[in-house]
C-alpha cells in the first residue's frame, strides 16, 4: 500500500472528542514500551510522527492519525495510538483513568475496523495474555504482532514466538507476525491484514 499523506489529527480523552468523519479505524494497542510509537512510524513511513519515548507510558490519551492512501477502495482511514497498558511511569491517578477510556473506546466505537496487539518478541507478560483474552471476550478479535524481531537471532524468533503463543493459548494455525521498526520487516505483510481489517463490513 502506497501512503500519500499521514497526519496527526488529536489526542483525545473522551469520546466527545473522537473524529466524527466516520473514516474507519484500527486501533494499536500494547504494553508500555513494546514500541507502538516506532511501529506506526515505520508503518506510515514518517518520522516523528508518533511521538517515541524511552519512558514507558508516554501515550497517555487516544491519539488519530489520519491516513491517505493510493488504494482506490481505502482513500482515507484512521490509525489510533491507545496508552500502553502494564508499567508505566505516571501517577496511579492517571492510569486509573485509562481503563475506562480505552474500554470505552474498543468497546463502543463504531468506526473501529480491527485491534492489532503488539508484544515484544523477546518475551510476553502476564498483561499480554490478559488483554488478549479480554479482547476476544469484547469481541475484537486481535491481529497479533511481534515487535523488535531485529533485536532476536532466527533461533531465538523460533522460541521466542512459541513463548508468545503459549502465553496467549494462540493456536499454531494462527497467523503471528513479525515486525522490525529498525529494518522495516514485516511492513507488507502487516499492511496487507490491515487493508482486510479496514475493508471488512461490519
Amino acid at each position: 500500500m502506497k501512503i500519500i499523506s499521514a497526519e496527526f489529527v488529536k489526542s483525545c480523552e473522551s469520546p466527545e472528542q473522537f473524529p466524527h468523519d466516520r473514516l474507519p479505524e484500527v486501533a494499536f494497542v500494547g504494553r508500555s514500551n513494546v514500541g507502538k510509537s516506532s511501529l506506526i512510524n515505520s508503518l506510515l513511513q514518517r518520522k516523528g510522527l508518533a511521538k517515541v519515548s524511552s519512558t514507558p507510558g508516554k501515550t497517555r490519551l487516544i491519539n488519530f492519525f489520519r491516513v491517505a492512501s493510493s488504494d482506490p477502495q481505502l482513500r482515507q482511514f484512521y490509525i489510533v495510538d491507545l496508552p500502553g497498558y502494564g508499567y508505566a511511569k505516571v501517577a496511579k491517578s492517571v492510569r486509573a483513568q485509562w481503563g475506562p477510556m480505552i474500554e470505552r473506546y474498543l468497546t463502543t466505537r463504531s468506526e473501529l475496523r480491527g485491534v492489532v496487539l503488539l508484544l515484544d518478541a523477546r518475551g510476553a507478560e502476564r498483561h499480554d495474555g490478559t488483554t488478549f483474552a479480554w479482547l476476544q471476550e469484547i469481541g475484537r478479535r486481535p491481529v497479533v504482532v511481534a515487535t523488535k524481531v531485529d533485536k532476536r537471532t532466527r533461533g531465538d524468533r523460533r522460541s521466542g514466538e512459541a513463548v508468545i503463543r503459549d502465553a496467549l493459548a494462540l493456536p499454531a494455525t494462527s497467523e503471528l507476525l513479525a515486525y522490525s521498526a529498525v529494518t522495516n520487516e514485516g511492513r507488507e505483510d502487516l499492511w496487507a491484514v490491515i487493508r482486510d481489517l479496514l475493508l471488512a463490513k461490519l
